[in-house]
């Protein structure tokens, strides 16, 4: 007697994470990465990923498909420009915004809206509710992972 067996190998979370906007946030310190990452995800709103290896981001970046990356600009070897050139030269990844993330600006100078490098960018540190709103600011509206 043959009996068909059916298996979810995708759980409901999986699903759930799919509809979710897919952000990837490299910085090569690993503190900010990992409490960025637990404080989007706290929200319910975001699926995170993290790149801790400037080197390694563009290859992480077409890996994940992100909807933004959080890039940050001040990294030994590879700074986020460098990255940032090499994602825009990407046929793949050349639409995915690009926001860097630098404590070489005042909250100030990040709220005048003038881009760095042709990106927006966050001042660090920064609070939760100011993160979020400069990630939705420069979300695409079709984004979820």
């Amino acid at each position: 007697m043959n009996k068909i067996i059916e298996a979810n190998f995708f759980p409901q979370a999986f699903e759930a994470i799919k509809q979710k906007p897919c952000i990837l946030i490299v910085d090569d310190n690993h503190d900010f990465t990992h409490s960025a990452k637990l404080a989007l995800e706290r929200t319910g709103r975001y699926s995170v990923w993290e790149e801790n290896e400037p080197a390694r981001a563009h290859q992480t970046a077409q890996r994940v498909k992100p909807d933004l990356i959080l890039l940050d600009i001040s990294m030994p070897e590879t700074d986020g420009g460098e990255v940032a050139a090499r994602i825009e030269s990407d046929p793949a990844l050349h639409r995915t915004p690009v926001v860097f993330l630098t404590a070489l600006v005042t909250k100030d100078e990040a709220r005048s809206g003038l881009p760095n490098q042709g990106h927006p960018f966050l001042a660090k540190p920064i609070s939760i509710p100011e993160f979020v709103a400069g990630i939705e600011r420069n979300l695409p509206v079709h984004a979820a992972c």
